[in-house]
């Protein structure tokens, strides 16, 4: 046999196989595309930027929110109920591996003692929406040092 020939049927195979492989190993059960209704929740999400923070803000309210009633907040005009704090919510809808987000997914922190603090929603292009103690309802990317440092977990209830 051809050296040269033997080579591209060894390369071809490999291609072939790296693919299938890769295939296999990306998950598509998890995967997801963002859909109409998690762009929607989204964008009325993004109408509440600027809500002042309070920690233990009444279900319920708008005036105020903290992370989990902001969350349960903007889930509750979709049709989803969520429970009321972070700690609970982390516990409904579908484990979601972090490099699967799909917009709408809810995303989990510690951010201090303890487990996990605070829920954000995932907005798609690495940025989350949440209440902020500091900022209210905002728009931060989950890319810096700190959200990186202080993520746990994500979940689909969409």
């Amino acid at each position: 046999m051809n050296k040269k020939f033997a080579i591209k049927l060894l390369l071809t195979c490999s291609v072939i196989v790296t693919g299938l492989l890769g295939s296999m190993i990306a998950s598509p059960s998890q995967a997801s595309a963002a859909t109409q209704e998690s762009l929607d929740l989204i964008a009325y999400g993004k109408e509440q930027i600027g809500t002042p923070y309070q920690y233990g803000s009444a279900a319920g309210s708008t005036d105020t929110f903290d992370c989990s009633s902001y969350i349960q907040y903007v889930f509750s005009q979709f049709g989803i109920d969520l429970p009321r704090t972070s700690v609970s919510q982390s516990y409904s809808g579908d484990k979601v591996d972090k490099a699967f987000l799909s917009v709408g997914d809810l995303m989990f922190f510690k951010t201090g003692g303890g487990g996990i603090s605070h829920v954000a929603v995932y907005a798609g292009g690495g940025m989350m929406l949440h209440a902020s103690s500091s900022k209210g309802v905002t728009l931060t990317s989950m890319e810096t040092s700190y959200w990186k440092k202080a993520y746990v977990t994500a979940r689909r209830v969409l």
